[in-house]
């Protein structure tokens, strides 16, 4: 641990490489994304682990595991490379050029949206007169908001619910939902005009396991809920077996809806609004590539 003390250029690759290895799942998988061979990676983390004075992984016919000084290393390197970006992003601030990398997370299905705000942003941001690189990570809201509040990632945009006091927000979007069914569901073919409430909710619904806002909540509660689904697209997956009906926001049912595959129901009284909003740290430190991002937002 001691010759870690102070940490030099070839340290901090070592983090750097261990970071790409756990992310990748294993020595061979992070291969091309490394642009080393295996033999090199397993020699570098031989190093890493002599440096720090103990195992960090399990590899072998086993397949690779981090051992549990690998987990807590792993999220020390996210923090020391966060900090050094951060530090970069400072010294950029010199220069007119925007440089430095932009860790964004976002919550599932939002990329249909007919209101392209992040779209436009990180458009601007990647323009070639900048140097910036843009890492976009896929997560449910629970797991971006942790990275948000835990600095290895920048911003995050998840629905306005629940969300920690120590956050900053910004509205994005709002989304509307609306209730459907598939193609083969005994109400595809049955006019708005001849359904009640009391008859969508004699038939099978589906239950969200994700973050809603109350008036959210209470538009499913008045269903007959038998499935669940932890996501958007898994309850879309259900609707479409024509076994169940289910909420979806518009932007993410109107290809099905333009094939003839899926219908909304009762679209005048069964929906519901989801506010997305950007979040941040309220204590973020100054990051000039995190600055324009929001810049951008704020403008678009």
């Amino acid at each position: 641990m001691a010759s870690l003390g102070q940490m030099s250029d070839y340290e901090i690759r070592l983090v750097r490489i261990f970071k790409s290895v756990v992310e990748c799942g294993g020595f061979t998988a992070a291969e091309t994304t490394l642009g080393i061979s295996r033999s090199a990676i397993s020699q570098h983390m031989n190093d890493l682990e002599g440096r720090l004075g103990f195992s960090l992984c399990q590899r072998g016919r086993g397949g690779f595991s981090l051992t549990e000084e690998g987990k807590e290393i792993y999220q020390a390197g996210l923090t020391l490379l966060t900090a050094l970006e951060t530090f970069k992003s400072d010294v950029n601030a010199l220069h007119q050029t925007i440089k430095g990398e932009l860790n964004i997370g976002i919550t599932d299905n939002l990329v249909t949206l007919p209101a392209m705000h992040v779209t436009n942003a990180l458009a601007e941001l990647s323009a070639p007169e900048n140097e910036v690189m843009l890492h976009i990570h896929m997560e449910p809201s629970d797991a971006v908001i942790r990275g948000v509040m835990d600095g290895h990632l920048h911003v995050g945009v998840v629905p306005a619910v629940n969300l920690p006091t120590s956050l900053e927000t910004r509205l994005l979007y709002d989304e509307p939902s609306y209730l459907y069914c598939a193609a083969g569901h005994p109400l595809f073919n049955q006019h708005d005009d001849t359904l009640s409430t009391e008859d969508i909710a004699q038939h099978f619904a589906i239950s969200p396991r994700y973050p809603l806002p109350i008036e959210a909540r209470q538009a499913h509660d008045a269903l007959s809920l038998r499935a669940s689904a932890s996501d958007r697209e898994g309850a879309a997956f259900l609707i479409l077996t024509g076994r169940f009906i289910g909420f979806l926001p518009e932007h993410v049912a109107e290809q099905w809806v333009a094939a003839g595959k899926m219908r909304s129901l009762l679209s005048a009284t069964q929906h519901y609004r989801i506010p997305f909003v950007l979040i941040t740290r309220h204590d973020r430190r100054p990051n000039r590539v995190v600055d324009a991002f929001l810049n951008l937002i704020k403008s678009s």
